[in-house]
């Protein structure tokens, strides 16, 4: 579960999807959140670790942790900047919402499912 949690930071906060094209031109247009964020995550409630930062890449829209991992991110920041996102790992599974802003900082909260129940918030900061 541990892991789970400390995915959070990594791909959940900020997991997207394929940026949408601009209609005026074939080629895709870089989405408005692409670069390396900085994410910490603090648990409120639960027994998970108290806080985490990692950085996360985000290229066309899609999120990745950018230190690699054995887990699953899925998830969306639609163009207004809302995110909802799911990072999985075996039965445990985080459920992430919130919003990234076009100012360079973002946050929301986070849930866990699975064996071990644990809730928080997040913080995102654009790094480059």
């Amino acid at each position: 579960m541990r892991l789970i949690v400390s995915a959070l930071a990594a791909g959940a906060c900020l997991a997207g999807a394929v940026a949408p094209a601009i209609a005026r031109t074939s080629a895709k247009a870089p989405d408005r959140f692409d670069g390396t964020w900085s994410v910490e995550v603090i648990t409120e409630s639960g027994a998970c670790d108290r806080a985490y930062r990692y950085g996360v890449i985000i290229q066309n829209g899609q999120a990745r942790y950018a230190g690699g991992g054995d887990f699953t991110v899925s998830g969306r920041v639609q163009p207004s900047g809302a995110v909802r996102a799911t990072i999985s790992r075996g039965d445990a599974a985080a459920q992430v919402v919130g919003r990234l802003g076009g100012e360079g900082a973002g946050n929301g909260t986070w849930t866990t499912s699975g064996s071990t129940s644990c809730k928080g918030r997040w913080n995102a900061e654009r790094r480059g």
